[in-house]
Order: structure tokens, then sequence, then C-alpha cells
């Protein structure tokens, strides 16, 4: 035994090994072992050796590749490793793996080709070999029943390796380069022991322990001193025995192996058959020592369960005694029995295919993790007293993946555990507290590795609560949180217990309070006692209970977490009826006892709701019975569809699906009383569930089986390619296909193939067609909502060209040889049927054989028995296509052609005469046809227009009215959002007054200067660079700077009024205020919107708001075009479509999901056009669901996505997808119509959140060419072939439309009156006060004027009031509610707004026919809105006047009531900027207005305090 004095080569990682992103590491080959060190996890593939961090990244890995050199005499075998791209002919494969921590290094054994082999090399870094020997220590072949372990002597002096191993009847297998392995061995570690490293030898002699009989080895550990080895011993097909050694390690390893003991696990078999252990995990924290394992209960793997044994050393019985070990060799003569143990806990938990198990600790919690052999891992809590909790599936893998029998735990922070599968390792964490949002998720999840932090105010572990108050699940499992009791003594006094059941750190038990409350009346006796955690009492002041019951509140306070519950305390006695579940639930629930089936009063005895489980109920119903489940076996993610079978179903509403400790309920439907459907809703975790039927009472009966597997998967199609016209027949291979509903490619994801075939491995199905060639497509398997996309895609080419055939006579048969073009679509016999016509009679041809070369491809077929060699024609089927194949032509029939050629050009001219008469009679035709179509639609104008009801829906809920400060900053500053959004507070910001800089103030204080301010105005405007947009702008922020002082503002605009009356009575008196063309005509709008806001909201808002509303709905029942906007149904001209196609009216069932698990809502009705698109549709919906439950969908319109059942199938539908018609580079929108939805069809809506759609596509409207892409109702103006849509020749007459403008004035014209009559109507016969106080302003102006003219007073009113503000509210209710207003919407409000402003006219200009028709409307309405106005005027100026202090009074108030709304100091800075930029041209007009030296002083002041902030932000 050498050691070797070289350099190990290092053979770095294969592109096959990388970390995930779900945290796995995926590895070359099949795992073989792994092992935990410290910070370090090292794991043995077939041909690499991998060190990885704690976290699974790579540190580095080794090649196990070798020569084995040398004869096969032991001394002379040597194993050298070498690098990949060199010649190899052996493995090391490791079948043992065990870190020596304390001595830093790694020890690996294993075989080389049949000659064992051993390593031991740097614990740090893998690459450095310390020592190599051919020796075998542990198994020789790969085991998974044999177990190796690192045992240490008492004084932790010596350390062993012992062996286990697995060894059949005739006992281990041994090495070809020689071995003393025996069934269980001791191994030195070092060269310190007796024969050096790895000798087994002893002091004396050579120890070890001898099996009897075959002997599988499970699990081995060392606990003190004392080391504890677990195996089956199997006796046959149906026999084991499930064993226990114990050793006590000794210095010398004679007196280790005569400490020998034993005892048997006795766990009950089924059927007969003995139980078998599978996989085993100590749990810390003994005395006692507690251990666990999973045990196979029926021979098989199939039915497991987790058993709890007391495994603790009896060291009372004789040593080296035991019937089935023995140390040394063992005699002949029979021993007793050993002792035999019995679980101490059986856990209520029982899972197919456990495969392994890990114990950890937590306080008095026992928690397990379960791995199974189908690729989950499960954690499962247990109480001190064993009971179980909830299982969780921490990990779920998607196929079946089996979980090795060895699960570890990550020593670094002990928050995740290692998973093992067959090449992969997983890295998983112990638990989801950060997922649990409040105190009560995290209590409920009854996973005591959580506790709720009180200063984190979230779920977290202990250890990352530090310095802080908790609180987490108590020592014993419970359902409540907070429970409580109402017991009555015989005095008849009422008392209430309240417990609480959690454990709390010692921080939250220092402030513990309990407090009992209800808002009707004092709830408790005079002062309670003080409450003891973790129970509070109320004896109640009132002996007896209402008969409604009592609502309760509880505040409980714990250290920084306040827990509140509410309680309904009722009278027990009065909860009576026929005894049944649903009658002890809510006994149970107040608080109550429930004994010999009768509610009482409690008692102080535990009860909880499982007293009620055992209750019959469903009484007045028949008992449903439930004999099978169609299919039974699903996948996780469900399945649509499936069918229950079983007697008395009639009155069964829903189907329950219940798991461990969870329920889920899918409703039903196609109920015949003996089979009913419903949808298997998906699962977190695989397994079997139980399914019983729900009555209308919330009884469920029956209990049917449900098994939960992996979801499908396909790896392989064949034939991976198809012919464009598709129904190709493709192959589908993989796993669990038998749960595929449904195959979709991705150019046509609306067209669901079906399978058939169908088996777990393969299915068939036929491929959809497609509309390009070399269109490559992938293949997505249905697994109820779920889309699962396979690995392989299809790749579309041209359908096979057949040339021709050449047909033969072999004896009674005619052979055929047809000839086709060589493609790439490898098309086989099979896929061929072939018949050769023969007057008329059709023979099939048998293909036989296919033959290839470079251009062509043949196939030979042969017809038996046909009377003539001589075919007219073959016809040939592949998929859905038929072809008719003509035979090769002959020299001869080519002369025959040449000869025909003048004979056919002297019929065709003949043809063409004839043909000419017919066309020009088909022309007439085609005249009377357009005369008539244009005399119809007249017609059918003209009974519309008589006949349309306006069904109308007045009822629209609560309006969206903005507050003052978004309706005001909209009116201020329209075109400018950034302004809009500084010159208002947030909400929160609003209450408090925010004192201003000593810039803003000296600035503030400036334009509370009359002359200064009306001086910078003048200035300002006389400037040519100064335009109207900085006019407006200016005249918003003086409103905001001097919203807190109205009256003042009220002033500067009079005298910027009187300046501009002047300027205008030179000129045109009728022009003044007509437009926005100074700095005060604006301000005259805001201070009209301001004054006016109260009015507006209280007066018109609501009939200005039914009328959009109105406008809205009648323009949704005719055609809109989804890209012009135009509609049949308008008010105004330019938005006509009058080129409508004819459309019905659909009445459609409209589902929503709920979740992801197919659970539907109950079906709304929502009305859509045939003509709408899919967009529009979902307008349609979400506008009817907020007018039914008076609040919007949960889900935006981009973020959902509308499915159309057709055949039991809900098929996407989509805005453009690839059946859309396109005409040259236009595509059409498309419509129900398109999809051939019909009347009463159901919609299903779903979210892309929760249902992402096969291939995403966002709103095509965020294209900045949609209206160039795409067309809906308008053709577009390219050159198509109108024989594909013959509704499209019918040719349109824009005028015939002209009716629709009437139809729609007719449905909203109630809804303007009224509006109009709210505008000009006077509450109590008086104006708004801003209304009265202003016209008699311009009265007074007009007098001092000497303006004598009544018609300019109206038009001044006119101009002032209706045209600068009411104008500016009909066209934009956006700036009142919160809403959208679009373009078409904005062209009808401007035909409104135009008969509105026409009311106010005092001229009437004569209409004719090519007057406009937004005039014509309301012509004959307007002579009476014009008499209302000029009355609306009269009452005005009869109206006493306002006194100056009651005006003073109304602006003061307004001032007030929206105090700090506004960003004063924002609107002075902007301003300031206007300043700083006519600095000299508003000191100069100063100047000239005769402005005091202080006021000039005080503004350059002010503009040196702005100066000094030049270098800062004006924000």
């Amino acid at each position: 035994m050498l050691p070797l004095p070289a350099l190990l080569l290092l053979l770095w990682g294969h592109a096959g090994r990388c970390r995930g992103e779900d945290g796995g590491f995926t590895f070359d080959g099949d795992l073989r072992h792994f092992a935990v060190a410290s910070n370090t996890v090292f794991i043995a593939t077939e041909e690499n050796l991998y060190q990885l961090n704690h976290d699974l990244t790579l540190v580095q890995s080794l090649s196990q590749r070798g020569i084995l050199n040398g004869s096969k005499k032991i001394e002379e075998v040597q194993f050298c490793r070498v690098s990949d791209q060199s010649k190899w002919d052996t493995t090391f494969g490791v079948n043992l793996l065990l870190p020596f921590v304390e001595n830093q290094t790694l020890i690996t054994c294993g075989d080389t080709g049949g000659c064992a082999y051993c390593e031991v090399l740097d614990l740090k870094n893998i690459s450095n070999l310390l020592y190599r020997e051919h020796i075998q220590v542990g198994p020789l072949k790969r085991s998974d029943a044999s177990v190796a372990i690192l045992v240490k002597t008492p004084t932790r002096t010596k350390t062993y390796i012992l062996t286990a191993i697995q060894q059949n009847q005739t006992g281990p297998e041994k090495s070809s380069c020689g071995s003393d392995s025996k069934t269980v061995n001791l191994h030195n570690t070092d060269d310190r022991g007796t024969g050096g490293i790895f000798s087994v030898s002893g002091s004396n002699k050579t120890p070890w322990i001898e099996g009897k009989g075959a002997v599988d080895f499970v699990d081995g550990f060392q606990i003190s001193s004392v080391t504890y080895l677990l195996s089956n011993l199997p006796s046959g097909p149906k026999n084991n025995k499930v064993r226990l050694i114990w050793l006590k390690a000794e210095e010398q390893k004679e007196q280790t192996f005569d400490s020998l003991r034993g005892a048997t696990l006795i766990v009950p078999g089924a059927g007969g058959v003995s139980s078998r252990l599978l996989a085993s995990s100590v749990i810390p924290g003994g005395p006692p020592v507690l251990w666990s394992g999973v045990f196979s209960v029926n021979g098989e793997q199939t039915n497991t369960e987790l058993v709890v044994f007391d495994i603790s050393l009896d060291d009372t019985g004789q040593t080296n005694n035991d019937p089935d070990f023995c140390s040394g060799s063992c005699p002949e003569r029979s021993k007793p029995e050993p002792k035999s143990l019995k679980p101490k806990a059986v856990l209520f938990f029982r899972q197919n295919n456990m495969s392994s198990v890990l114990a950890v600790r937590q306080k008095a919690w026992m928690v397990f993790f379960i791995g199974t052999a189908d690729g989950q891992l499960i954690k499962l809590a247990v109480d001190k007293n064993y009971q179980t909790t909830c299982p969780r599936v921490l990990y779920r893998a998607d196929d079946d993946r089996h979980v090795f029998p060895k699960l570890q735990l990550d020593q670094v922070d002990r928050k995740h555990v290692y998973v093992p599968f067959r090449n992969q390792m997983m890295r998983v964490p112990v638990s989801k507290c950060s997922t649990y949002t409040n105190v009560q998720e995290c209590w409920s999840a009854q996973d005591p590795l959580c506790v709720w932090c009180g200063s984190k105010k979230r779920c977290t572990f202990e250890d990352d609560c530090k310095d802080s108050d908790w609180l987490s699940i108590p020592d014993v499992s419970h359902q409540r949180m907070v429970s409580f009791k109402v017991v009555k003594d015989p005095a008849g006094q009422i008392t209430v217990n309240v417990q609480m059941h959690v454990t709390v750190s010692q921080e939250g038990l220092s402030n513990f309070n309990c407090q009992l409350s209800t808002s009707s009346r004092e709830l408790c006796k005079g002062s309670n006692t003080h409450p003891q955690f973790p129970q509070c009492t109320c004896i109640l002041t009132n002996s007896t209970l209402p008969a409604e019951g009592l609502d309760v509140r509880v505040r409980i306070r714990l250290g920084t977490v306040e827990l509140l519950e509410q309680l309904d305390l009722t009278d027990c006695s009065d909860i009576r009826g026929p005894p049944s579940s649903v009658l002890c639930q809510r006994c149970i629930k107040s608080g109550c006892s429930w004994r010999s089936n009768s509610c009482f009063w409690a008692n102080p005895g535990e009860t909880d709701l499982s007293v009620c489980q055992v209750m019959e109920s469903g009484i007045g119903f028949p008992r449903p019975e439930v004999s099978s489940i169609t299919p039974s076996v699903v996948s996780f993610y469900g399945r649509n569809h499936a069918v229950l079978s079983g007697h008395n179903l009639s009155d069964v509403t829903r189907v329950r699906i219940q798991a461990a400790c969870t329920a889920q309920e899918s409703p039903v439907w196609n109920n015949t009383g003996v089979s009913l459907t419903f949808h298997v809703p998906s699962a977190d975790n695989k397994g079997e569930v139980t399914v019983c039927a729900v009555l209308p009472d919330g009884s469920c009966h029956g209990n049917a089986k449900l098994t939960y597997q992996s979801s499908p998967s396909c790896t392989k199609i064949e034939p991976s390619s198809s012919w464009v016209s598709g129904k190709r027949r493709i192959t589908v291979m993989g796993s669990h296909l038998e749960f595929v509903e449904g195959l979709v490619h991705g150019h046509a994801p609306q067209q669901v193939s079906p399978p058939r075939n169908t088996s777990s491995e393969s299915l068939t199905y036929d491929t959809p067609a497609a509309q390009h060639t070399q269109e490559v497509s992938t293949v997505s398997v249905k697994v109820a909502n779920e889309t699962l996309a396979c690995s392989t895609k299809i790749t579309y080419h041209p359908d096979p060209e057949f040339t021709h055939f050449t047909s033969t006579k072999k004896g009674d048969n005619v052979h055929i040889i047809i000839e086709k073009k060589a493609d790439k679509l490898n098309m086989t016999t099979a896929e061929l049927s072939v018949w050769g016509v023969l007057q008329e009679k059709q023979y099939p041809c048998i293909l036989e054989a296919k033959e290839t070369n470079n251009k062509t491809e043949i196939y030979i077929c042969a017809i038996h028995q046909v009377p003539d060699v001589k075919l007219q024609h073959l016809i040939i089927k592949y998929g859905d296509k038929t072809e008719k194949l003509q035979n090769a032509s002959s020299p001869l029939l080519v002369m025959l052609l040449l000869l025909l050629i003048p004979c056919i050009v002297v019929v065709v001219l003949i043809f063409y005469r004839g043909q000419q008469k017919q066309l020009t009679a088909k022309m007439n035709r085609i005249m009377e046809d357009l005369e008539l179509e244009i005399r119809n639609d007249i017609r059918q104008g003209f009974v519309d227009l008589q006949t349309e009801k306006a069904e109308l829906i007045e009822n629209v809920g609560a309006i969206p009215f903005l507050d003052y400060k978004h309706f005001a900053s909209r009116i201020f500053f329209p075109e400018s959002d950034s302004l809009m959004k500084m010159c208002i507070k947030d909400i929160g910001q609003d209450v408090v007054k925010v004192q201003l800089d000593e810039c803003c103030q000296g600035l503030s204080r400036l334009i509370q200067d009359q002359l200064f301010l009306t001086s910078m105005v003048h200035a300002l405007e006389q400037q040519k660079s100064f335009t109207i947009k900085d006019k407006c702008t200016l005249a918003s922020l003086l409103t905001v700077a001097l919203h807190s002082n109205l009256l003042y503002l009220t002033e500067v605009m009079e005298v910027l009024l009187k300046a501009l009356m002047q300027q205008s009575s030179n000129a045109q008196p009728k022009l003044l205020l007509r437009r926005t063309e100074s700095t005060v005509e604006k301000l005259l709008t805001n201070w009209m919107s301001i004054c006016l806001y109260g009015f507006l909201r209280e007066s018109v808002g609501q009939h200005l708001f039914l009328m959009v509303n109105a406008l809205t709905q009648h323009i949704a029942k005719g055609p809109v075009d989804c890209v012009t906007e135009k509609a049949l149904y308008t008010l105004s001209e330019d938005w006509l479509l009058w080129q409508a196609p004819d459309f019905n009216t659909l009445k459609l069932k409209v589902l929503f999901a709920v979740g992801s698990d197919g659970q539907v809502s109950e079906p709304l009705e929502v009305s859509a056009l045939s003509c709408d698109t899919v967009e529009q549709v979902k307008e349609k919906i979400l506008s009817t669901f907020k007018a039914k439950f008076g609040f919007s969908y949960n889900s935006a319109l981009k973020d959902i996505r509308i499915e159309h059942e057709k055949g039991g199938c809900f098929v996407p539908v989509e805005e453009v997808d690839s059946s859309s018609e396109v005409f040259g580079e236009v595509t059409m929108l498309n419509t129900l119509k398109h999809y051939k939805v019909s009347d009463g069809a159901t919609i299903k809506v779903l979210s892309k959140k929760t249902h992402p759609p096969l291939s995403p596509q966002g709103s095509l409207k965020d294209d900045e060419n949609f209206s160039g892409k795409y067309f809906h109702l308008i053709d577009p103006d390219v050159v198509k072939d109108q024989s594909r849509n013959p509704e499209r020749k019918k040719f349109k007459v824009k005028e015939v439309h002209l009716t629709k403008l009437l139809s729609t004035k007719v449905a909203v014209h109630s809804f303007v009156e009224t509006l109009f009559t709210s505008i000009w109507g006077m509450p109590y016969s008086k104006a708004p006060p801003a209304v009265k106080y202003f016209f008699d302003f311009l009265d007074s102006q007009a007098d001092n004027m000497k303006i004598t003219d009544p018609d300019v007073l109206h038009i001044w009113k006119t101009n002032s009031l209706p045209l600068r503000f009411w104008v500016n509210i009909l066209k934009n209710p956006q700036f009142v509610f919160d809403i959208e207003k679009t373009p078409h919407m904005d062209g009808c409000l401007s035909v409104i707004a135009q008969a509105f402003m026409d009311s106010f006219s005092l001229s009437e200009t004569p209409l004719g026919k090519h007057a406009p028709t937004n005039k014509l409307l309301y012509a004959k309405d307007i002579p009476k809105f014009r008499q209302e106005v000029k009355a609306y005027y009269k009452k005005i100026r009869d109206q006493s006047p306002f006194t100056h202090s009651e005006f003073k009074d109304f602006l003061q108030e307004e001032s007030r009531k929206h105090e700090n709304e506004f960003n004063e100091a924002t609107a002075l800075r902007e301003l300031y900027k206007y300043i700083q930029k006519y600095f000299t041209e508003i000191k100069e007009k100063l100047d000239q207005n005769g402005a005091s030296t202080e006021l000039i002083e005080q503004l350059q002041h002010v503009k040196n305090l702005f100066d000094g902030l030049r270098s800062c932000s004006w924000n």
C-alpha cells in the first residue's frame, strides 16, 4: 500500500452541470451518494465527484474516469485518473462517501471495474489526493441497502468507519482484488490503529458481525456512545422483519461488537403482508431516543405510513444473543427471539409513495420533511401529543422523479433541506413564513418554525426576530387562535371565558391585556379581575342574552401585537332543531357545548368541531350515493368535464374535493340524477383525495377516491412536419399523456385538436392547417385550464405534389407506379389511400412499397381483379385532402390536341359573343337591384325612426364626481399636466397649512398690492413675446396664488375688466369677452368656475352625467368602427358610420373565471353586436358588470382575455390571429361574426395573470400605425376579392343614413332638455350669487359707458357665462367627472354645445337643404330654448341685488371651504419666472403708473431673495 506522490489531474465540469434558477443543481449521470459537511455538499455520480458550497454553487468537480494498470495481483493493481479526452477503461464508482470533519478529509470508497478502491481527499479541495489504496470498505457494487457511518469512541480519541453491507443468503459480495469484508465491519480512519488505515483488524483478532440470511440495511447513526443500525430481513415475498441493532462504542473493536443487542420493530401490515422499512430519521432532542420511520404496509411503496418509536437502548438483556446477528461466526444453535418494540405513535398521516424522511425538533414540536417517489417534499408538524397539523407541500416536481431515501439539512442556516433526485439536487426552504401577510395567517399556517414578529410586523423565523416580542402556535395543536365558552351557573349568571392558544415571548407576556366590549350596552360587571395569560373572563351584567344574539368585540394585546376577535354570543338553549352537522357546528361556534344531540351551556371540558363530524345531515333530501368518478386519476392541474356517477344525485349542488386538511368545491351541471358533470380543480400536491356530493344544506355524502398525479410532458413528436393543408396524423410521446384534453399549435391557438388512441406514454392527433409554408409551430397540450408546451416543434411544408402515374398488368392484378416530387414530408405508405377509377367505379389500390431518389418519390400499389389496365384516373387521399391524378400523356394524344386547337378558338369566339349579350343583361339587372337596395335602405331608415325604442338605463349608480381641487386644476391648466399636478396637493397634505419660505412670502405680499398686480399684468400683455398661452397660464397662477383671498382677486378682476372694456368701446363692443385673448378673460373663466362649482355639483352635475351616459348607451346600440371610432348612431355627421354592415344583436352568457382552478361565476347576460370586435365585446362586458353590480371588475381591460365555448371546449378569441382576413397589407379585425358566435352563446372571461394566454397579444391600439395596419367596418382602400365577402358588395349612400342622427337626437333629447333647464333654472327663484353679482356689474358698466343697445348687454352676459363657462363644461365632462372622453363623444358633445349657444343667439339664421346637419338637428327646438333664455335673463335682472357684505361673505366662505388644497408656493415660484424674465418692463410700467419708492424697493427685495436661490431647483 503506497501513498500517491504525484499530482492528481483536476477535471472541471461539463456543460450539462448548472445551478438552476429554482435553487437546484443539475449534474451529469445518476446520483450514487451525497454527503453534507458544515458548509460543503459533496455529490458522487457515475463519472464525477462534485464539491459544492452550501447554497449549491459549484466549487469544483473531479472526473472519476481512469485506467486500471497492472495485473490482477492486489500489490500491482493501480487506478489512474485520465482527462476527458484520453482513453479510459474504467470508472471509480463511489459506494461510500464520508466527510471526516475533525480530520478535514473526505473518504470515498467503491469499485473500479470489480476491484475495490478507496481514496482520502482534502475536505476543502477534493482535487488534493491525500491517500489511495485498493481495498474494500463498504459495498463493492452500488447498493441502496448498505450503510456506512463514522463511529467515535467514548474518549473521542478514535474514530472508526462502520460499514453495514447488504448481503444475500450467502453473504456480502467480494472484491476480485481480495476482501475481508463481512456483514458489519469497523475500519480504521488513520494509520494509528492496528493494521493501518482502512484495516479491520482488532487488537488480538479481526472482529466482525455476521448476519444470518439476507439483510438489507436502511440506516445507521450514533447518539452519545450508542450506535443504531436498522435493517430489513426479507424471508419471502410477503414476510419481512424490521430489525434494530444496538452497539456500544468502545475503544477496542472487539468490545464494540460484543455489546451487540437487538430488537424487532412491530408495525402491523395489510392483507397478511409484513411491513417493510423504507426510510429512517432520528428525532433530535432526547432522551428518550425517538426515531421515525417510513414503512410500507402492503409490501409495495404505494401504501406507506409514518411511525414513531422509542428506540432507547435496553441494556438489561444478555449481549451477543441475537438470533439474526452475532459477533464473529454464528453458532448453529438457535437463540431466543429478541425484544419487540411497538410504535409510540402511528401518525395520522397516510401518504402514498413516501420514500424518505427527515425529522427536526422545534421546542415541543416535531417537524417531519417527507420525500415521495412521485417528486414531492411535504412538511408535517406534529405536537407533543402526536397530533398532526395540515401537511404542506414545500416542493412539487412536474414529473414522477423519485426522492432518494436520505434527506439532509443545510448545516449553515438550518433553513433549507437538501432533496436528492436521480440527476438533480434541490435546496428547498424549510418554511414559507414570509408568504403569510398578517398574524392570523401566520398562526393558521400551524408552522412551529414561524413566529409573528411584533417589531417587523411580519411572519418570520424566530432567530430573525431578535430583541422583539413575538407570538407563535402553542405546544398543542388548536383549531383557533382565540376560542371562547359561554358558561351559565345555577344562579343564572352568564360568564364568557376567552382563551388564547398562542406561545408568546417574554416581552409579549409583560404587556398582556384583554378587553371585551359591545356597542349597545355595558357588557361586563364592575371592574373585571386583571386578565391572566392565556385567559380572560367576563361576567355579563345581564343574565339573559337577546334573541338575535349579541356581537362582542375582543381586543387582546400581547406586546406590540394586537388581536381583534368578533364573538357572536347566543343563548345556548335557543339553538334548537333536528340534530344535524350544521346545527352542531352552529352550537360549537357560539361557545356552547354539544351533548346528547342537543346544544347546552358550555362545560369546563374541551369541545371542538370534531364532535360534529360524525353527525348525519341532509334531512329532507334523498341521501346521495357516489359510485364512481370518471376519470378517477388526474393531473395536479385538474380536469375539465369529469363525470360523477351514482344514485339520488338530483339535489346535489356542488362536488367537494377533500384533501388532508383543505377542501375545494366545484359547481355541477348536466345533472341527470344518476350522473353529473363537474370540473376537478387543481391541487397543490399529488396523492389521493376524497370526493363527496354536497347538498343544499351544506352536508356532504359519499367517499369516492380521486388521485392527483404528475402533469403530462411530451418529449418527442413523430413525424415532426406536416403538409400545409393540415390533418396529418401525428404521434406524441412522453409521460402521463392520458391526462391531455386537447392539443393546440402556436399559429392557430383557437383550434383545439382532440387526442386519439391515448395511453400514458403516447397519443395521436391531427394537425390544423397553416397559412404559410415553412412555418415552425409550437405544439402544446391542454390540461384543464393550463397549456403546457412540448419540447419539439412542427414545421409546415407545401402539400405533396403528385405528378402522374403509370399502370401495368401483372396477372390478374394491375400494378400502379405513382410519382411525386421529392419533399421534406417523409410521407409513409400508411398515410396514403389510393383508388383507381374505371368506368366511374372505384377500385382500392393496396400500397406495397416506397422508393426515393433525389427528385422523385415513387409509391407502388396494386389493384386486384380489375377488368382493364387503362384507368381513367386515380383518387389519392392524404389527411382530409383528396386529389385526382391523371395518367401520363402519350405523343399521339399531344398531336390530337394540336389539331383540336383551331376548333377550340372558333368555339371560344362564338361563346364570347354570347357572353357579351349576357353581360349587358346582367348589368341592367344590377342597376335595378341597386335602385331597389337604395329604396329599401331609405324605407328601413324611416321605419327605424318611427319604431325604435330608446331603452336607456337611467340608474347609473354613484356619479364619479371629481373633488374640487381636481376640477379646478383641469379648468385652470387644461393643456399643462405638469402645472396641474404641481399646483394641487396630494391627499393628506391638504389638511396642513404649509409655511411659505421667505422668497414666497415676499412675493405673496407684493401681489397683494393692487397697483403692482395690475401694472405687472399690463406690462406683460404689452410684450410681443408674451403669447396667449402665457396669458392664460399667468391668470391661472394668479388664481391659485390668490385663492385664499377671493375678495381681492375679484377686485383685481373688476379693475382689469374695466380697462379691457375701455379698449373695446372704441371698436366693437359686441366682441368683448368673445375669445380668450387677454389675461382677465381667462381670469374670468377661472373665477366663474370657482364660484359656480357648488351650483354645478348640486343642480347640474347629475343631469350632465345622465346625458353623457345616455349618449354612450345609444351609440353602443349600433355598430362602432373600432379603428376610426365612427358610429351608426351619432349626433355628428362627421362621425357617422354610413358604410355600416348588416348586424344582429346577440345576448351573450358571460362567465367569469374564479381563481385558477377552473371555477366560474354565475352567468351575466351581456348585449353585443355580431359586428363587434373582441376589444369592443370586452368593453361591453366590463360596462355591463359595473352597471349590474355597482363596482368595476377586479381586472382592467388590458388584463383580461375572453374565450368562446365551441363544441364543449372554450376557444380563445383574439383581435387578430392566423384566421384573420388580410387585404393587401391591411388586416381586418376579428368580430363575433368571424368566430360564428351565435345568440345565447357562452363567453368566459379570464385574467391574463392567473390564466396567461398561449400567444400573448398586447393591445393593438398601442401600435403607432394602428389605423394603417388594421380596419374594422370601413373597407380599406385596396384592391380585394369581394367574392370572399358578398355582403361587402352592397352599395352604400351616406345620405340614406342621416336619419340615424335624428334617431340619436330623439333618444337623448329628454336628457338634453333637462340639462339645459337645470342650467338656466333658478332654484328658489334665485340665480347663483356669482351670476347675479357679475350680471349687475355688467349692467353698471354699460350705464357708465352710455351703452343703450340691449343687444350689447345680452352678448356680454352670454359671452361671460354660457360661452366662457357652461360650454366648457358641456364639451368637457371629464373636467367634472372621473371619465374618459373619446374623440367621437367630443364630436357629439360639440353638436349639443352648439345647440346650447344657438339658444342664446339673438339672430335667426335661415336653414336650407345645404345647412349643416348639426344646425338642422335642433332647428325646431332653438326657438323654445330662446324664450326660456330670455326669461332667465329677465329673472336675474329683476332679482334684488346682493349687498357688498353678502357677496363678501360668499367669497370668504368659498375661500375657507377649499383652504390649503392648492400649492401656493409652487404658483408663486412659477409667477416669479415671468417677473424675472420681464423685470425691466414691469419696473418701467410701475414708474409710469406712479408707484411709490417703497413698492419698487419691495420688488427689488423680492428679486434679490429669488436670485439667491438660483443654484437651487424651483421645485
